[in-house]
């Protein structure tokens, strides 16, 4: 095999990888439809990621299958293969957050960060404004889990709520950029109309990324002060 056509394999492999990564677990005939590879193709590349433990297989039976027939056959990312995902990304983003210090400094790191998050603010401040209260923060980790934070929400025994984050696709960066960190805070805290203080970080070592969510009733009452001085 020639060296562009192992680099042409390995590129294949990779987005067989990701596609499992991002849409798993799928089906060897899903992963062929998706990508427009043969049967042959798609085995070839499953069982590299198999051997390499990227992936792992997995059985279910779907309603129709159900007493009948053989199970169908899905495969997953292990986290092995995230890892190796997660280390790519945070390499390239390391760097370029670096880069973009040193060339426009620390506040275009900050407004760069505050950027990353404002995607998922413009998806959900419309969300919050027709969910009670109570049920904001739970909403939030759903939202959080859907963009692979591994989230979940449950009362604080200080009152209020409190929001872990089990998984951080952007770890490593934000030990050395606070401000990734910071900016998700601040976006916190304005999605749930209420004051949120960081507990814990992955990125600096913790085992979950944890933000204590004050009381709403303290949220609107910091409002209407807020209001007044505005009002003064």
């Amino acid at each position: 095999m020639t060296g562009i056509e192992h680099g042409a394999e390995r590129s294949t492999r990779a987005r067989v990888a990701r596609l499992i990564l991002e849409h798993g677990p799928v089906t060897a005939a899903s992963l062929g439809e998706r990508l427009g590879l043969t049967p042959a193709a798609v085995r070839r590349h499953l069982d590299a990621l198999l051997t390499e433990g990227m992936i792992e297989p997995r059985t279910t039976r779907s309603r129709a299958q159900r007493g009948r027939g053989r199970p169908a056959k899905l495969f997953a990312i292990t986290d092995a293969g995230r890892s190796a995902f997660e280390h790519a990304y945070d390499d390239l983003a390391g760097s370029a957050l670096r880069f973009l210090a040193e060339r426009m400094g620390e506040e275009a790191v900050a407004e760069f960060a505050r950027s990353q998050v404002s995607g998922l603010m413009q998806r959900m401040e419309e969300v919050m404004r027709t969910v009670p209260a109570d049920q904001r923060v739970q909403v939030l980790a759903q939202a959080l889990s859907a963009e692979g934070y591994a989230a979940s929400a449950s009362k604080a025994k200080s009152g209020g709520d409190q929001l872990c984050q089990h998984h951080c696709p952007v770890a490593h960066a934000a030990a050395e950029f606070p401000q990734l960190c910071e900016a998700e805070t601040e976006a916190f805290a304005q999605l749930l109309g209420t004051p949120v203080q960081r507990l814990a970080t992955i990125a600096h070592g913790d085992g979950v990324c944890t933000t204590h969510v004050s009381p709403h009733a303290l949220g609107e009452a910091v409002h209407k002060d807020k209001s007044k001085e505005t009002g003064r």
